[in-house]
């Protein structure tokens, strides 16, 4: 049985049994929180989680034990808590989130929202939800041994929204596809065939080598038109008339592909030249001694290369079953057929390219954006997420100030620091503010719709399901109603009207979500200009340009290999790295490096108030 603490304030104390509660993750911090709350006397709650049980969440997440691998987060911890608790009122879902069926009415339903996710897109989403549904939320996250808790609530604080987050890490396309000289490069790369084989059809990840890499432009070496025996059009047709053979597709993408750079003799004058590897002959590179048959001992181990071709065999035949009642995959850190393919994948590359090897455990978390969580960190950051529900039930708003989990020194323990204030809206805010309003700079004759709705809407913009009408012409130029607008998808933005000065009228139901969009005709003038901006207020893109610009004239300093603006979404055609020669010319490949923890992301601020 659970009761209210005493030392709570009484206003709540009389609250606490009747306040419906969400909780939207049921992980490192989900565990904790979920626990603290049946201690402290809730007796409604719901949770939501995708996941399901890994072996290495068992080392933290105490609701669930060994029998419980491979089940739903949400359904066990539902059913470890009322084993504990068998008078609460708990609810659990296995699901996403971002799914329709999670709308603004089932938000109404609840008197708080507790985030405990992984991932942006879902905290953006239900920021935008609770922002609607004019619900506080307490979002939290931790990163190794640091954490934080904040609180959002519409009108009293800024939202999640209101701050851009760190920008990504970016690989040049030419460095993954033709010269990878870390272990990254090749899960990159890997992750980028995992989506070309199973996955949607971008084109900015091909893995095919780079023919316009301009390192390789040597005059009488090669031609675009000098393909060799690798087949290069309509791979995916390729790959579905050989049925998937992994033989095949080994030999493609490690040896002939291998072959073809080691044309491009100029990339080889001063890096070691890759060693093409066939499948007949990787099958047979073995070690003496004995890998152990321990699945954890196995996870943190480096194989011999025959054994990461048995892995990639095996993940094909499998993901290709998968394929086979679904139009595409996703590459997903707890589906362990696709960290096998992945790490197969890199290792192979590795060995091929000189590369360092990295174990499974490695690979996964790497390729997932994981950060190493701890128990200790959860428990402290889940601590203040249920003092803070305390303190909102009575709207003691003032109290609900930011909350961080720092390192005092690297001789101290961690100290937790708060801000002195609440952080007000950004004004200028698109998600947030009194009638969203945001500038997007792009060139209407070069620009798709599909190119607009990807990379403007959903990526930058982090809507769903944007249905998008061209003001004043009621042109539907986007529907999220499927096929209803498939015909405007390869048309320039230019073709249905939308120029310089048009505004775009942009609803997203699935989040109750409305944005007005102004488009401005804008021409890249560099290389390393990006083919879009996203601003919400112009003199602001104006003065960080010049701020750029001013420090490109005082610096003599080797520029950065990430050129992303601070708050200026990009996707760079033509970038210029120093350490891979004059030009790119291609986009280049987006990578968040440790975006995402295992369990639990925290976003931190660039600047972060100390108490004295």
């Amino acid at each position: 049985m659970t009761s209210v603490p005493d030392s709570i304030d009484p206003r709540a104390r009389e609250m606490i049994p009747k306040c419906k509660i969400l909780v939207i993750g049921a992980g490192g911090i989900g565990c904790e929180v979920l626990k603290n709350l049946a201690l402290s006397g809730f007796k409604d709650i719901e949770i939501i989680d995708l996941d399901t049980i890994d072996v290495s969440n068992l080392n933290r997440q105490f609701l669930f034990r060994k029998e419980h691998v491979g089940k739903p987060k949400a359904i066990v911890a539902r059913e470890s808590i009322l084993a504990h608790s068998p008078d609460i009122q708990i609810k659990a879902y296995h699901d996403s989130i971002l799914s329709s069926d999670y709308g603004l009415n089932f938000f109404r339903k609840f008197n708080l929202v507790l985030n405990a996710l992984d991932n942006r897109t879902a905290r953006n989403h239900v920021n935008r939800l609770c922002l609607a549904a004019d619900l506080p939320l307490i979002e939290s996250g931790t990163a190794g041994y640091s954490g934080q808790v904040e609180f959002i609530k519409k009108g009293i604080t800024q939202c999640y929204e209101c701050q851009p987050k760190a920008t990504e890490k970016t690989f040049p396309g030419c460095t993954i596809r033709n010269t990878p000289s870390e272990p990254v490069h090749c899960i990159v790369w890997s992750k980028h065939l995992f989506n070309q084989l199973f996955g949607e059809e971008d084109p900015d990840q091909d893995v095919s080598p780079d023919m316009e890499d301009p390192e390789a432009k040597v005059e009488g070496q090669i031609s675009e038109t000098d393909t060799g025996n690798v087949k290069r059009l309509s791979t995916r047709e390729w790959i579905k008339e050989i049925d998937y053979d992994p033989e095949k597709l080994f030999n493609k993408f490690f040896f002939d592909d291998i072959n073809y750079l080691l044309k491009m003799a100029n990339l080889w004058k001063t890096r070691t030249a890759p060693k093409p590897l066939l499948y007949k002959d990787a099958e047979k590179m073995t070690k003496q001694e004995k890998v152990q048959d321990n699945v954890t001992i196995r996870e943190m181990q480096l194989l011999p290369i025959a054994e990461y071709v048995q892995m990639f065999r095996d993940s094909v035949a499998t993901l290709k079953q998968q394929l086979d009642n679904k139009n595409h995959l996703v590459w997903d850190k707890d589906d362990n057929i696709a960290v096998d393919f992945v790490a197969a994948c890199t290792n192979i590359r590795a060995q091929i390219f000189s590369i360092e090897p990295k174990s499974r455990f490695d690979i996964k978390s790497i390729a997932g954006n994981i950060i190493p969580a701890i128990a200790t960190a959860n428990a402290i950051t889940a601590g203040l997420v249920v003092l803070f529900a305390f303190r909102l039930l009575v709207e003691q708003y003032e109290k609900c100030n930011f909350v961080y989990l720092r390192p005092k020194s690297i001789h101290s323990r961690n100290i937790l620091a708060a801000d002195t204030t609440l952080p007000k809206a950004n004004p200028n805010c698109y998600v947030c503010s009194p009638e969203p309003f945001v500038n997007v700079f792009v060139t209407v004759e070069k620009m798709t719709v599909l190119e607009f709705e990807s990379e403007v809407l959903k990526k930058h913009l982090n809507m769903i399901a944007p249905d998008v009408v061209l003001d004043g012409k009621g042109v539907v130029v986007i529907s999220s109603e499927e096929g209803e607008t498939e015909v405007n998808n390869s048309k320039s933005l230019s073709e249905l009207g939308i120029v310089d000065g048009s505004i775009l009228k942009c609803d997203d139901f699935v989040q109750n979500y409305s944005l007005t969009v102004a488009i401005n005709q804008y021409n890249p003038l560099e290389k390393d200009d990006p083919i879009f901006k996203v601003v919400a207020n112009p003199e602001d893109l104006k003065a960080k340009e010049e701020e750029v610009k001013n420090s490109k004239e005082d610096t003599t300093s080797v520029p950065e290999k990430d050129p992303v603006k601070v708050g200026i979404s990009q996707i760079d055609i033509n970038s210029e790295d120093p350490q891979e020669g004059p030009s790119c010319k291609k986009r280049k490949i987006e990578y968040a490096e440790a975006e995402d923890s295992d369990d639990d992301l925290t976003e931190v601020p660039v600047t972060i108030p100390m108490s004295p």
